[in-house]
Order: C-alpha cells, then structure tokens, then sequence
C-alpha cells in the first residue's frame, strides 16, 4: 500500500478527529473521523464492491450518528 498526498490527508484528518475526540469534541471528532474514512473508502478502486462500500456505509452511518448527537453542555 502507497501513501499518496490523498491518503495521507484523509489519515491526518482521521487523527485529527481522534484528538478532537480525546479532548471532549465529539460531534467534530465524529464528523472529522467519518469524513476521513469515507474519502479513504472512495478512494479503494481495486476493492470487491462490499469491500469498498461497506466501509462508504458505517462513514456515511458515523456522520448521520454525529449530527444525530445531543449538544452536551
């Protein structure tokens, strides 16, 4: 597997999702984490069709679930 310019950003994007996580944004760690996922699942050419949309599916499952979520304050 090569790490393109493309690839490399939807992981940074991924890992910035995670920390905003960790520090207590979830809404925008969610958003950021499904985003992330679904441009990397987009991205699979050479993958079986549930290989490749299963994973456009939990992404795009994520994102519903985050916009979804209550404002914690």
């Amino acid at each position: 597997m090569s790490l393109t310019p493309f690839s490399l950003g939807s992981y940074a994007v991924i890992g910035l999702g995670l920390l905003l996580g960790v520090l207590g944004v979830v809404r925008g760690g969610s958003i950021l984490i499904a985003a992330g996922c679904g441009a990397i699942a987009i991205s699979q050419r050479n993958e079986r069709v549930i290989g490749r949309f299963l994973p456009l599916v939990m992404a795009v499952a994520l994102f519903a679930m985050a916009i979804a979520l209550p404002r914690g304050r």
